[in-house]
Order: C-alpha cells, then sequence, then structure tokens
C-alpha cells in the first residue's frame, strides 16, 4: 500500500510506501512547514543567509576585479604596441635625417676635396699595387696639379710604376676607378651613400624584428 504526499485536491495525502505484510518500505518524505522558530534558530537563520550573501557579494566582486584586470591589460598591450610604433617611427625618422645631413655635407666636403677618397685608397691598396707596373686612374675633370698629387700620393704607397689617367666626363665628382694587373677598384660617392642607407634601413628593419642581415661590403 502506498500514501502520497498531499495534493490540491487531497490535502492528507502521504507518499509512505508499505509492503503486503504492512512493513514500511518507504518513508514519507514530506514534512509540515514550520509555522514558528525559536530565537536561536532565527539568529541561526540570519547568520546563514548574511553568510550567503556575504560570499556572493565577494565572488560578484572577484569576478568585476577579474574584469576589470583583463580590460587593463589588453589596454596595456595595445598602448605598448602603440608606443613600439611611434617609437620606430621616430627611430626612422631620425635615421633619414641624419642621412641627409651626412649626403649634404659629404657632397660639400668632396665639392672642396674631391681627390682625398682616391688618395685613401691609394694608401689602402698600397700593398696590392705597389708590385703592378701601371695604375689606370679613370675619373674626370682632373687637371695638371691634381694628377700630381695622384702620382705623388701613389709613389708615397711604393708604388714604382707607370700612372696612366683616363677622363670620363660621365663620373661624379671624387668618384674613380683604380685599374693594374690584377685588380681594380671603384668608387662611387652616389652609390657609397645609398649602401649605407640600405644597411641602416636594415638595422632597423632587424630591430622591428622583421629585418634581414647585413651585406659584407667594403666601402671606400
Amino acid at each position: 500500500m502506498t500514501q502520497s504526499a498531499p495534493s490540491a485536491s487531497r490535502p492528507f495525502v502521504f507518499d509512505t510506501e508499505f509492503d503486503n505484510e504492512g512493513v514500511v518500505v518507504r518513508a514519507s518524505t514530506w514534512k509540515p512547514a514550520k509555522r514558528s522558530y525559536l530565537p536561536a534558530e532565527v539568529d541561526a537563520l540570519v547568520a546563514q543567509a548574511r553568510l550567503e550573501a556575504r560570499q556572493q557579494a565577494l565572488a560578484e566582486s572577484e569576478n568585476l576585479r577579474a574584469v576589470a584586470l583583463s580590460a587593463i591589460a589588453q589596454a596595456a598591450t595595445e598602448a605598448l604596441s602603440a608606443l613600439r610604433a611611434v617609437a620606430q617611427a621616430h627611430r626612422e625618422q631620425s635615421a633619414d635625417l641624419a642621412l641627409a645631413a651626412a649626403r649634404a655635407i659629404a657632397g660639400r666636403a668632396l665639392e672642396r676635396l674631391p681627390l682625398d677618397p682616391m688618395k685613401d685608397a691609394l694608401e689602402q691598396l698600397a700593398q696590392e699595387i705597389d708590385a703592378s707596373p701601371r695604375l689606370v686612374v679613370r675619373t674626370s675633370g682632373l687637371d695638371e696639379a691634381a694628377r700630381a698629387a695622384i702620382e705623388q700620393a701613389a709613389g708615397d704607397g711604393g708604388f714604382t710604376g707607370a700612372v696612366a689617367f683616363r677622363d670620363d666626363p660621365g663620373m661624379a665628382v671624387a668618384a674613380f676607378q683604380l685599374e693594374w694587373a690584377d685588380g681594380r677598384a671603384d668608387h662611387d660617392p652616389a652609390a657609397s651613400a645609398d649602401r649605407v642607407a640600405e644597411a641602416l634601413t636594415a638595422a632597423l628593419a632587424a630591430e622591428a624584428g622583421h629585418g634581414e642581415p647585413l651585406s659584407d661590403r667594403s666601402v671606400f
């Protein structure tokens, strides 16, 4: 026999279950609603409610804190990226300005002292050309005094052969080409400036994390 809990139509129905012998197989889980509480019970219920409210408030506060920290981290990351971009742009602009200034200064210096790069080259190549019987110098706009200065520079480096000059009007100021028995050397100020600019650009790109390795080039 089974008695079920009370329903709307049958207010006194129980869910206790008995077997054929009248033994209780399953006891009823129904409990009447408590109508009154002792002061101690009220205090306990109030304390429990306060604890649950505090725990909920702490959980919500922790969630808000996590959301705020995530927003701060995202903002900091975006700001850092922006600062890096600004710093990189500043470096590139500074490099462009320095290169422009260097080109202007070098151009004026070469106009005043056009033979100095060739003299430096002869000094550096002294051991390579000293045994050659003939040195050909190809450049433009050399007068007798300039040719004599070049011959003197070659002789000071130990060269005892003949120096032959070939005028090339198409060459820029201070540009030259040296040829000897087993070698050759060229210098073009514009090309040298371009190589410096390329090397500087590659260095800036490498600093930004996507640069190519610098090529091994010698520049007079």
